[in-house]
C-alpha cells in the first residue's frame, strides 16, 4: 500500500504553534485588573531560580517547647515536615540541617519567582507552622476522616511475611474515629495528606478496632523511616519559631547581573548554531532551527509552570548546563537525519525517496541516543533528588560533596530530561513533518534544497 503523503499545509501549522508557544513560554499571558495579576501563562519572568542565580534565605527554626521535651525523633519529623513542604512547592535547590544539641534547624533555600520585597519573614513563615496531617476517604481532601492530632506515635517496622511497614498507634479518639472509618471503607482507600500533599493512599482490608494500624506496600527501610517520619512530623506537639537575630539573606553566588549574562550569551549561541545549520544543511537547517527553538521553548514551558496549575521548578546553573546539553542532543539528531538523507541522494533517490529513507535509517541510532539520556537523567533525578531509595542508596557517596550538591544535580537531570524528551517530539517527529511537508511545495522541490547536488 502507497503510503500517504503529507500535506503542504503541515509546516506552515506546526511552524505556527512553534512560533505561539515561544511566545507564550518566554513572555506569558497575563492581565491586570488593578493591581491584581491575572496569570493565564506563566512567562520565563516566573521561573524559580536557585539561590546560586538570585540569592535566597536562611533562617533558624527551633521547637516552641522546652528543650527536656525534645527528642531527636522530634528532630528528625520537623526536618522531614520542612522538606516535605519545600518539595511540594517545587523548591528542589535547598538545604536543611539539624542539631539535636541545640534544638535547631537550620534552612536555606531560594526566594520564589515573584519576591520582590525580599522579606525572609514573609518567607520562611510558610515553613515553620505545625503541620497538619489528616486521613481522608478516597484519594481527596474532600472528606476527612481522622486528624492527626489523634495519632500517638508513628514507627517503622518489619516482618519477614509484609516486609517494611509503618506502624501507627491511636489516642482513645483517635481510636473510635479510625475504627468507625475503616469499618465503613472496607475496600477503598484512605489517603493519608499532609497539608495539601498526599503521602500514601493504603487500601482498607478490614475493619480496624484496635487503635493500631499498619501502612504497608513495597517499601524499603529507609522509604518506611521516611513515611514514619513525615506521620510524626503532621503530629507534632510543637510549632517552629524563627529566630529573628539569625534571619539572613543569602547573596547569589554569581553576582546579579549573571543571569543576564549568560541569556546573552546562550540567545548569541542557539543564533550562531542555527546560522551555521542553515549555511551547512540549507532547507533542512531551517527546518532544524524552528525545532530547536520549539524545544526550547517547551522546556521554558516546564520550567516555569506554564499552566497555572503547576509550580515554577527552581533553576540552578546545573539546571541552565542540562538545557545547554539537551539542545545539543538536539542539533545531532538533526545533523544524523540531515547526513543520511544526503547520503540517500548520492546514491541517486528522488527529493521524496531521500527524505523518507534518510529519516528512516537515522531514526536507530537517534533513539538509542536520547533513550540513553533519558536513563541517566532518571538516574540523577532519583539519586539526587530529596528522597527516594537511590538518594538513601549512594547518601554516602554524596556526603562527600556536600549537601549543596543535592538541589543543583537534580536540577540538571530535570532539565536534560525534558529537553530530550522534547528533542524526541519536536527534533524526529516535527521535523520529519515539517520536512516531508515543504517539500510538496512546488518551489522547494529541488535536490539543492535538501543537501542534493542537482535538481529533481
Amino acid at each position: 500500500m502507497k503510503a500517504k503523503k503529507t500535506g503542504k499545509w503541515v509546516f506552515f501549522v506546526i511552524f505556527a504553534l512553534i512560533l505561539a508557544l515561544t511566545y507564550t513560554a518566554f513572555f506569558g499571558i497575563d492581565s491586570y485588573y488593578g493591581d491584581t495579576r491575572n496569570i493565564y501563562f506563566k512567562g520565563a519572568n516566573d521561573i524559580r531560580w536557585g539561590i546560586d542565580i538570585r540569592g535566597g534565605v536562611e533562617a533558624v527554626f527551633s521547637p516552641d517547647i522546652e528543650d527536656a521535651k525534645i527528642t531527636d525523633s522530634d528532630m528528625a519529623s520537623a526536618k522531614a515536615i520542612i522538606e516535605t513542604r519545600l518539595v511540594g512547592n517545587n523548591i528542589t535547590d535547598y538545604e536543611v540541617y539539624t542539631d539535636n544539641s541545640t534544638h535547631q534547624i537550620i534552612v536555606r533555600f531560594p526566594w520564589s519567582s515573584d519576591q520582590t520585597d525580599f522579606d525572609p519573614a514573609k518567607e520562611v513563615a510558610k515553613l515553620g507552622q505545625t503541620a497538619t496531617l489528616t486521613f481522608c476517604k478516597g484519594t481527596s481532601k474532600d472528606t476527612v476522616l481522622v486528624e492527626g492530632k489523634n495519632i500517638a506515635s508513628a514507627t517503622y517496622a518489619y516482618e519477614a511475611s509484609v516486609g517494611h511497614y509503618v506502624s501507627l498507634k491511636f489516642d482513645a479518639v483517635g481510636k473510635a474515629k479510625f475504627a468507625s472509618a475503616t469499618a465503613s471503607n472496607v475496600g477503598s482507600t484512605i489517603s493519608i495528606w499532609m497539608d495539601d500533599q498526599m503521602i500514601s493512599s493504603p487500601k482498607v482490608n478490614e475493619a480496624i478496632t484496635t487503635g493500631e494500624a499498619m501502612i504497608s506496600g513495597d517499601f524499603s527501610a529507609e522509604e518506611a523511616a521516611s513515611l514514619a517520619n513525615q506521620i510524626n512530623a503532621g503530629a507534632l506537639p510543637f510549632a517552629l519559631t524563627v529566630d529573628d537575630s539569625k534571619m539572613q539573606i543569602i547573596s547569589p553566588t554569581l553576582g546579579a547581573d549573571a543571569l543576564n549574562v549568560m541569556v546573552i550569551a546562550g540567545s548569541c549561541a542557539f543564533a550562531l548554531i542555527c546560522l551555521l545549520m542553515i549555511l551547512r544543511y540549507r532547507l533542512l537547517g531551517v527546518v532544524t532551527s524552528i525545532a530547536l527553538l520549539g524545544q526550547v521553548a517547551a522546556m521554558i514551558a516546564c520550567i516555569s509552570g506554564y499552566i497555572t496549575a503547576f509550580d515554577s521548578f527552581t533553576l540552578t546553573i546545573p539546571g541552565i548546563a542540562g538545557i545547554i546539553l539537551s539542545i545539543g542532543v538536539g542539533v545531532d539528531a538533526n545533523v544524523i537525519a540531515a547526513e543520511r538523507i544526503k547520503e540517500e541522494f548520492a546514491k541517486g533517490k528522488t527529493i521524496d525517496g531521500a527524505i523518507a529513507a534518510g529519516y528512516k535509517n537515522s531514526l536507530s541510532a537517534i533513539i538509542d541516543g536520547n533513550v540513553t539520556i533519558v536513563i541517566v537523567s532518571l538516574v540523577l533525578m532519583g539519586a539526587f533528588g530529596s528522597e527516594g531509595i537511590l538518594t538513601t542508596l549512594l547518601s554516602p557517596i554524596f556526603a562527600l560533596f556536600g549537601t549543596t550538591i543535592t538541589g543543583s544535580i537534580y536540577s540538571f537531570g530535570y532539565t536534560l530530561l525534558v529537553g530530550t524528551i522534547f528533542n524526541l517530539i519536536l527534533g524526529v517527529l516535527c521535523s520529519r513533518l515539517m520536512v516531508k511537508s515543504i517539500s510538496r511545495v512546488k518551489i522547494f522541490r529541488k535536490a539543492a534544497f535538501y543537501g542534493g547536488a542537482k535538481n529533481v
